[in-house]
């Protein structure tokens, strides 16, 4: 699978991801054909079977070829994993999931509750025969085009968090609408914006009081996915400056050979195996105690690493480096994405300055 990503990116992406972006085009054909679409959904309904390290190594490659469609099947693999572990919803749903048939979006973040996911105010209530959920839903992956979401949401009026539950709500399904469309920095061929919500029927998922921690547990999967795709592509772009650097001649040899080039992309290197040591140990600790410390140190350091890669590689360049004809410039918009998306720093620095208040030892 892990060959297969780097294909992928190498041969379908990197080559098409210039006219996806001037056509405004997600690339629903491209995905579908993919063979990535049910990495850690079980072998007997179609999907990979993969562990978290092994799926991990995927998203890495797909880091490679652009992170903004590794985004996508970051969040449609999730949905996909959620939906084949549910027998009502699998029924229906996952092998069209698990063949890219079909997309997956997840939405919880609302227009007055981001990092404060316990504020979120969209309300799901039992009609009798379902669920009908109410309420605007913002920053919602594949926005518009997905065809089925999970829906993070309230089912009372009481404070906190106990009564959260988690729906799948269809997009063609009535009262489901897609009022904004986000314009981004780069790859507005991803859509990302708001959903509304108005008396839509929906799928219980997860139920009042188990939601909150099934849509957290999403969430360390995906910010451990977030990790490993800053190091792919923290990894191209150190190949993109190294290369460079290699061929391009100044003061009669190449840049590659000029002490300052070595020692700027020396650090690359350097944070760069510093990223791929933390997600991988993040992944192997995915769903235990230890996990979520362990993806927010991960989800802390790579994207921030993978940001300063860019911007060193394309200072490698010089004025080249500014220019789109290189993907350094893309580089770092991309690296700013991921800085914010699934979890700023500063939420991983609150996930681990609270770990290390919990674990202090109280004196006597």
């Amino acid at each position: 699978m892990q060959a297969r990503a780097a294909a992928f990116a190498r041969e379908q992406v990197m080559p098409a991801v210039a006219e996806w972006e001037r056509d405004g085009r997600y690339p629903r054909a491209a995905v579908a054909g993919s063979g990535l679409t049910g990495l850690f959904c079980p072998v007997d309904a179609g999907g990979a079977g993969l562990s978290y390290p092994e799926g991990m190594a995927v998203f890495e490659e797909l880091g490679r070829g652009d992170a903004a469609l590794a985004f996508s099947l970051s969040m449609h693999n999730a949905v996909a994993a959620a939906v084949a572990g549910h027998p009502e919803l699998a029924a229906r749903w996952a092998r069209p999931l698990v063949a890219g048939e079909a997309l997956g979006g997840f939405s919880l973040t609302e227009p007055h509750a981001g990092s404060d996911a316990a504020a979120i105010t969209t309300r799901a209530e039992p009609d009798g025969s379902g669920w009908r959920v109410t309420g605007r839903k913002a920053w919602v992956s594949l926005a518009g085009e997905a065809d089925v979401f999970l829906v993070v949401c309230k089912t009372s009026d009481e404070p906190g968090h106990r009564d959260v539950a988690v729906v799948a709500v269809e997009r063609s399904a009535p009262g489901v609408s897609f009022s904004t469309l986000y314009r981004k920095a780069c790859a507005d061929f991803l859509p990302i914006g708001e959903m509304e919500l108005d008396a839509a029927p929906a799928a219980l998922l997860a139920p009042p009081g188990a939601g909150m921690r099934a849509a957290l547990g999403a969430i360390d999967v995906a910010r451990c996915d977030i990790a490993a795709i800053s190091a792919g592509l923290h990894a191209e772009a150190l190949d993109v400056a190294v290369a460079y650097a290699g061929e391009r001649q100044a003061f009669g040899r190449p840049l590659l050979d000029l002490q300052a080039i070595q020692f700027s992309l020396a650090d690359v290197a350097t944070d760069l195996e510093a990223s791929r040591l933390l997600y991988r140990r993040a992944a192997e600790r995915l769903g235990t105690a230890d996990g979520p410390v362990a993806v927010a140190h991960a989800k802390r350091f790579c994207p921030d690493a993978a940001l300063r890669a860019a911007i060193a590689c394309s200072e490698t360049l010089g004025a080249y480096g500014w220019l789109l004809d290189h993907p350094l410039a893309r580089m770092i918009a991309l690296a700013k994405m991921l800085q914010v998306v699934d979890g700023t720093a500063e939420i991983q620095r609150l996930v681990i300055g609270r770990s290390l208040a919990s674990s202090r030892s109280p004196r006597d």
